[in-house]
């Protein structure tokens, strides 16, 4: 199996890019992943220069086609960490306070991720969601990983089908999408020796497992380490068959594994981030092999530069995620602390994308009247 070296910036000759993009330039119509052979949208993730501005341009002029072209959508939400909020004791505030508090601030979706502690019943695992569905009526939860909803279902000695099951009776609404790293087993043995990512085909099955018990998700990409842009390319077929098969997926999430988060067998090795070019070729990419499936490509903000995410809504994104609200009763209750994205802030990037601000719920519906967030009335 070839892998890259770290993060290097793979591009590719100019013959193969602009033969590529006639591909796609030529019959808008027809994109989609079957629009080009694996060959061709590989060269199309090694465009730069001018070639990555056509590419981005015409990935933009997609997003106009399938999302409101005038819009930045984003979803008032706030993270949990399973470990911690499982934990609270004498002193700190309920699971039922926090929820209280991130739906008083405008939140309408709770995201909850991590394992439930092994000293812990396996029964909380549908506790917590019930405790937290139970503390606001209308909230929705995006919640459980596919590792861990393999780890309730084993604990509890039921079926992965049973075990989501239990957990949407109990108000679960979505599951994250998150853990698929690249989905290749050389590429996920690379980056957990330990066995802590599940292989693909499992991880697989846990998806669209979700998707049959009535359970939507996000689909997500960690790109930008040992993986090649062919490798890219079939992770991103993986997800897209699984939309054909299951219509589950609401969004796509392309994520750098930026080095401060790399595990720690990896930490000499890992000596740069996911250049900004390939950032930019990949998900414009994403976009013209989504066309027709996926409709919503979503911006990693918390991982990426501000520079880099305006360009991101110039070449092909349409949603900017959540707020990440932290609120003030246990701040450090999810993960991301510290990284809200306030209104202010948030208006200026629709602005300077040409786009305004507008608010959605987790399955991209207009939220209802009495839990939009107030924004400024301003144009871009």
């Amino acid at each position: 199996m070839v892998l890259r070296a770290w993060a290097d910036d793979i591009t590719a000759p100019i013959e193969r890019v602009t033969a590529a993009l006639r591909g796609v330039r030529d019959d808008p119509a027809a994109l989609g992943p079957d629009a080009l052979d694996d060959q061709g949208w590989a060269a199309l993730l090694g465009a730069s220069g001018p070639q990555l501005e056509e590419l981005c341009d015409l990935a933009d002029s997609v997003r106009c086609r399938v999302t409101d072209p005038h819009s930045l959508t984003f979803v008032v939400n706030r993270n949990f960490d399973t470990t911690v909020v499982s934990r609270l004791g004498p002193g700190d505030p309920t699971l039922a306070d926090l929820v209280t508090e991130a739906v008083g601030l405008g939140a309408t979706e709770i995201c909850m991720q991590g394992p439930l502690p092994a000293e812990l019943p396996a029964t909380e695992y549908v506790r917590l969601v019930e405790e937290i569905t139970g503390a606001a009526e209308g909230l929705h939860l995006h919640a459980y990983r596919a590792p861990e909803i393999v780890d309730g279902a084993d604990r509890s000695g039921v079926s992965v089908a049973e075990h989501l099951q239990r957990l949407r009776s109990a108000g679960l609404g979505s599951v994250p999408g998150t853990a698929a790293q690249i989905l290749d087993d050389t590429i996920r043995a690379t980056l957990s020796p330990s066995g802590s990512a599940p292989p693909v085909a499992d991880w697989v099955d846990v998806i669209e497992t979700a998707h049959r018990a009535g359970l939507f998700s996000t689909a997500t990409m960690l790109y930008g380490h040992v993986e090649t842009p062919a490798q890219q390319v079939a992770h991103l077929r993986t997800l897209l068959g699984i939309q054909r098969r299951t219509g589950g997926f609401t969004e796509l999430i392309l994520m750098p594994l930026l080095r401060e988060n790399v595990p720690p067998h990896l930490v000499g090795v890992a000596t740069a981030d996911a250049t900004q070019r390939e950032t930019r070729a990949l998900h414009a990419v994403a976009r013209l092999m989504s066309a027709g499936l996926i409709d919503h490509i979503q911006v990693a903000w918390t991982k990426l530069p501000a520079d880099t995410v305006d360009l991101l809504l110039r070449g092909g994104a349409d949603d900017i995620g959540g707020l990440l609200l932290d609120g003030g009763l246990m701040p450090g209750a999810g993960a991301e602390a510290g990284r809200v994205l306030d209104v202010d802030t948030l208006v200026d990037i629709a602005a300077r994308a040409g786009r305004m601000p507008r608010q959605r719920t987790t399955r991209y519906q207009e939220p209802e009247p009495h839990r939009r967030t107030a924004l400024p009335q301003v144009r871009p």
